[in-house]
């Protein structure tokens, strides 16, 4: 007899919420870093939708998880690459892998979303953006995404969604190791290597990688920016790791750190010189887990985080120059199971920014380089039979802005034991930045931020070999900061309303075949101005497939996306298919080839900018 996923997830759940699932096995993050009980997982687990570990079907909302079998599909690929490929999801590139690149969730821009490692934020305190092309993926063991208004439980830029990045952690086998090397289009050459383990209640792990290639061109004369025609190389070096040790069963601490370095080409009007961008990610967590007794769990963490972007575009060294925020975070979280299917989450978070800058032979002169915001914060978690409530509010009282509190209330019905239906309302936040509130001749330190009310619904199917689901939303973005000319001088002036529908189904067929679709129908608009939001398609179409012959394993996946506007200019629309293809030579050596853009279509993500062509890349991956 099969059983029913959401008779399977209120079990689970149930037993997520007790003492026993406060230590999932392989589930480590800052809030969840070791484990003394392991329990079988019937679905993937995900802590982000609720800061407790939760069955993924079982969560309120559309959230995803993203395991490291699916990122061992694409081993060229970058995690804007991975995220696009998800709906509601779509990413901005200024000119291959190595440059500029955000993404939008929901139709909101980048700077309204916020992108975690490891449970810690890594949006720059100076442009509120994440340094996506910093992360390698060799270091990543999975991704955690929650659509929709976040800011109850995360805080500032959390308009859009959050995307939790979990890197490797110390294994639960006594130890296992991997490499891998591969070569491709653009002279790209690609070698990764890690080891992992655990023993006498220590967990260890240790990754590293080093990439490069002679890339593209990366502009082409349409845009502002200058157009050097030479192509546009880059240099990325990567290593990370942790070491965690349980002294006595429920107490453990750890250390985590990821460090990466890229060296990337770009142009400006100097048609002479090679300019260079240098991007140094620096992150480091510290973290206590103590099972203070079977019902409470209580978890200290320190996260410290330098990001360094560098530029060098002149022989002579006058336009040189750097920036360096720094963000300090330190978060006491507590969860209580009041009862096996009732969970109460309370927590402390103190966040520390701060920015130092030099420009073309002088510092730049913030008008304050330092900022503090102390967050208070609490979330419910309840089930009663078919009845799930999630309810979550937060008070973040900043040194520059003042208090601001958002709330978030989620409800969900098992309508049967494959039905699901949900409804929630949300508020969030996106606080202005360090160039917006304090930079030199081009600031507005009386800035609010920007406000979120959003609405949503949702209807999911679950079955044993799949499911199909369907998210309604309804987004209305207030105080939206804007630079207008003549002075660019941002102010809090325009209002934005994003309505949108997003379908996604999977299905297994046999042991041998899976197919997945996505479909995003959206409505951004500024409606201030009756301007649709840049870089936001109104229709994005996602298709995969997955077939195992044997020792054989094939991939393909299509993208089709409408047209886009980046300011007054339409960027057309596009179909991108990408195929896939590995042979298991062994039980421990795999070949890979990918293929991407196979119908070598030419596309825009930003006009001025070039994208890659059809590309191939072949990897070696052995494992211990």
């Amino acid at each position: 007899m099969k059983s029913k996923p959401f008779l399977r997830s209120r079990l689970a759940i149930a037993m997520g919420a007790s003492a026993l699932t406060f230590v999932v096995s392989a589930q480590t993050t800052p809030d969840q870093t070791t484990t003394t009980v392991t329990i079988p997982q019937l679905d993937p687990i995900i802590v982000t939708a609720s800061r407790i570990p939760t069955p993924l079907e079982q969560t309120l909302g559309d959230n995803s998880v993203i395991d490291r079998a699916t990122l061992d599909l694409t081993p060229d690929a970058t995690v804007a690459d991975v995220l696009g490929r998800q709906h509601g999801i779509t990413f901005v590139n200024y000119g291959g892998p190595q440059t500029l690149t955000t993404i939008n969730m929901r139709g909101t821009n980048g700077k309204q979303s916020l992108v975690l490692v490891d449970g810690m934020r890594i949006n720059t305190p100076t442009n509120s953006l994440p340094a996506l092309s910093a992360i390698p993926l060799n270091a990543v063991e999975r991704i955690e995404i929650v659509r929709g208004a976040a800011s109850s439980l995360y805080g500032a830029d959390a308009i859009g969604g959050v995307v939790n990045i979990i890197t490797r952690k110390g294994a639960d086998t006594p130890f296992n190791a991997y490499a891998t090397a591969g070569v491709g289009t653009y002279a790209t050459s690609e070698y990764t290597a890690g080891f992992s383990g655990s023993k006498d209640g220590w967990q260890y792990s240790l990754n590293a990688g080093y990439g490069q290639s002679s890339g593209f061109n990366a502009t082409n004369g349409q845009a502002s920016s200058g157009n050097n025609a030479d192509k546009d190389s880059y240099y990325r070096a990567n290593v990370g790791g942790q070491l965690g040790f349980t002294w006595r069963a429920g107490q453990t601490i750890s250390v985590q750190t990821l460090q990466s370095r890229v060296n990337s080409g770009y142009d400006t009007f100097d048609l002479d010189f090679d300019d260079r961008s240098i991007q140094i990610l620096s992150n480091t967590i510290i973290a206590s887990e103590n099972q203070i007794n079977e019902r409470w769990r209580s978890q200290l963490s320190a996260s410290f985080t330098t990001e360094k972007n560098e530029t060098k575009n002149n022989p002579l060294g006058a336009g040189d120059g750097y920036f360096t925020p720094k963000q300090n975070q330190y978060q006491w979280i507590n969860t209580i199971a009041l009862t096996p299917a009732q969970t109460v989450t309370v927590g402390y978070e103190r966040l520390d920014q701060s920015v130092d800058a030099f420009f073309y032979g002088a510092p730049v002169d913030y008008t304050n380089d330092a900022v503090y915001t102390n967050a208070f914060m609490a979330t419910y978690v309840g089930q009663w039979g078919a009845h799930q409530v999630q309810g979550s509010v937060r008070n973040d009282n900043n040194s520059q802005y003042g208090s601001f509190t958002t709330g978030s209330l989620a409800y969900a019905y098992d309508i049967s034991a494959n039905w699901r239906a949900s409804v929630a309302a949300n508020t969030a936040f996106r606080a202005p930045n360090f160039n917006e509130l304090y930079y030199p001749g081009y600031a507005n330190p009386n800035l609010s931020p920007e406000r979120s009310r959003n609405i949503e619904a949702g209807l999911r199917y679950l079955h044993d070999d799949g499911e199909v689901g369907l998210t309604a939303f309804y987004n209305r973005i207030t105080d939206l900061i804007v630079s207008n000319a003549p002075d660019y001088i941002p102010q809090n002036v325009d209002t934005a309303v994003i309505k949108g529908i997003s379908l996604f189904a999977s299905h297994n067929i046999g042991r041998q075949t899976a197919v997945t679709a996505g479909l995003d129908l959206l409505s951004p608009y500024n409606t201030t101005t009756n301007e649709r939001l840049p870089f936001n398609a109104q229709r994005v179409l996602r298709l995969g497939a997955t077939h195992q012959i044997d020792a054989f394993g094939l991939n393909a996946d299509w993208y089709l996306t409408s047209n886009r506007l980046d300011g007054k200019n339409t960027l057309g629309g596009y179909g991108l298919f990408n195929l896939g293809v590995s042979y298991a030579v062994n039980d421990k050596l795999d070949i890979q080839l990918r293929w991407n853009n196979v119908f070598d279509k030419a596309y825009t993500l930003v006009r001025g900018y070039n994208t890659p062509g059809s590309n191939v890349f072949v990897n070696l991956s052995a494992r211990y």
